[in-house]
């Protein structure tokens, strides 16, 4: 009896030890992705995909970013980094270099090349500009990189990015329709990818057009299909059924990235990697980092209050359940952790907002680049301007010194003018912005997007619910709660039902992982953890 219980005991803690991980880690951001979704289309979900997650998971309900700006690549660099741009100095998408004087994009790298079937361009791209590793890099530390790391997305950005540093693969879409990647990651393709890539698999989602996937009835969470404030895909009318060989014929697979049939193949794509590298098939961890991209490019072209945007969630959420369900059969039930989250959220549409009598207005960048120019010549004799991009204001120093005039005094006054603007909330000096303030908030968010190397010497705040857009769609970026507030769900491994309201940050998904998998936490992480999630 004794001996059997031994026996028990041993087998129990062998059990408990070959637990002790998960086989599998699995990342998804989903792009421009308010937490207000997964409410409003919730009744129209099914009980598979995304309420799979929050009914048998763990929901944060009131999860933001800490930072501005709240655009994709600092998004994607803040969830794995588990910092800000400030740290981690990815502080746009593209972004105005003060070394060079041109535009840089956030994974450039022209030491690289492009491996695959794509525009050359398309894969000159590392994450050499990341400053700070990311929780899958310390991964591959941790497991002395016997640990696969693979990132991959429609987007570049949302692929590289989210891989860090020592990735075994990141792969992205090309306009040809195919994943391609760079030699930042090796000499060529691996077999499975060339193999699913000659298979042309964008061309059946093509062949299909885009219909609604419910019944017209379904979507009265949305606003009547072609409304005035849709904007077009491809110059077609904003207008279901959409025949998307039309607009394959006219432009290149690229199209597949403005409707819900990206995610679709980029669900296949991954499918594909899990079972070709064998992830999850040993009892070292390893990393898939999957960033759904085509719900952006839905929500800045055709707006928060689309059809087409519904339908795009409709059909990302059986997406999502028929993920789930390969991983279950291909990794098992319990033994893979998954989070999902998004990169920034979205505004509503401001002549939507207008139309329904709230005093604002669409601005246009070109036109306060313009009103900074002759301002400047105006009272200084000559243009001072540098940029204006990404609401940061860069002045030109050595011009200014080279006039005989005070730098500060310039800046000083070039403020003064921008808060005469009504469209303008607030203006802050590069000086404010590093001394920060524990009681003006958006100054606080600001400071934590703010690289003292690469941003300007002013930064604009905009009035609630103002964008640089145009009259259609949408767009984000501010630090304002309808950019920030994102969802976070924990699922599956060591993780228990429950939810909470109290409010989070984005930048506690990495540490907090780092801590479940026993590992170090990335190098530029705040270190502040989730800890409903490590009970």
């Amino acid at each position: 009896m004794k001996y059997n219980r031994f026996l028990f005991l041993a087998l129990f803690s062998a059990f408990l030890n070959a637990q002790d991980k998960p086989k599998l880690v699995v990342g998804i951001v989903v792009d421009q992705m308010k937490m207000e979704y997964l409410y409003r289309f919730s009744n129209d979900f099914s009980d598979n995909g995304f309420k799979r997650l929050m009914n048998q998971g763990y929901t944060f309900h009131n999860a933001h970013y800490n930072y501005m700006p709240t655009y994709t690549a600092p998004g994607h660099a803040s969830v794995y980094t588990g910092t800000t741009p400030s740290v981690h100095g990815i502080v746009g998408n593209e972004w105005f270099n003060k070394e060079t004087g041109k535009e840089m994009y956030c994974t450039d790298d022209e030491s690289v090349t492009l491996l695959g079937n794509g525009v050359e361009s398309e894969g000159k791209m590392s994450p050499k500009n990341l400053q700070a590793t990311t929780i899958t890099d310390e991964l591959k530390l941790a497991t002395n990189f016997k640990g696969k790391v693979i990132g991959m997305s429609i987007k570049d950005r949302g692929a590289i990015l989210p891989a860090g540093h020592f990735a075994d693969w990141a792969f992205w879409y090309s306009k040809t329709g195919e994943f391609v990647s760079s030699t930042f990651y090796g000499t060529e393709l691996p077999a499975w990818a060339t193999q699913f890539n000659s298979e042309k698999n964008y061309l059946k989602y093509i062949e299909k057009g885009w219909d609604l996937y419910k019944p017209k009835e379904t979507y009265n969470e949305s606003l009547t299909d072609d409304n005035p404030y849709e904007g077009k895909l491809y110059k077609k009318t904003p207008f279901f059924p959409y025949n998307l060989k039309d607009m394959y014929a006219a432009n290149d697979a690229g199209i597949l990235r403005t409707n819900p049939y990206g995610n679709n193949l980029l669900a296949d794509f991954a499918k594909k990697a899990i079972v070709s590298e064998n992830l999850g098939k040993d009892d070292v961890t390893d990393f898939l980092a999957i960033s759904f991209s085509s719900t952006d490019y839905v929500g800045h072209i055709l707006g928060p209050r689309s059809i087409e945007l519904q339908d795009t969630y409709l059909r990302l959420d059986a997406t999502v359940a028929d993920l789930l369900n390969y991983l279950d059969s291909t990794v098992g039930k319990g033994k893979y952790l998954v989070f999902l989250t998004a990169d920034h959220a979205g505004a509503e549409n401001v002549t939507y907002l207008k139309d329904n009598k709230y005093n604002v207005n669409n601005l246009n960048t070109s036109n306060i680049k313009q009103s900074i120019v002759e301002y400047t010549t105006k009272t200084f004799g000559d243009n001072y301007l540098l940029d204006y991009s990404n609401y940061n204001v860069f002045l030109d120093k050595a011009k200014i010194k080279a006039k005989g005039l005070d730098v500060e005094k310039v800046k000083a006054s070039v403020k003064e003018f921008l808060l005469t603007q009504d469209f303008i909330k607030n203006v802050y000096t590069e000086e404010q912005i590093q001394e920060s303030s524990p009681t003006d908030f958006n100054l606080q968010a600001i400071n934590r997007g703010y690289d003292v190397k690469q941003n300007g010497e002013l930064i604009i705040l905009f009035k609630p619910a103002y964008v640089e857009y145009s009259m259609t769609g949408t767009t984000h970026g501010s630090p304002y709660s309808y950019d920030t507030h994102v969802p976070v769900l924990f699922y599956g491994w060591k993780i228990k039902k429950g939810e909470s309201h109290a409010k989070k940050y984005i930048t506690q998904i990495a540490p907090t992982l780092a801590q479940k998998l026993k590992i170090t936490m990335p190098n530029g992480t705040q270190s502040e953890v989730l800890e409903e999630i490590l009970k």
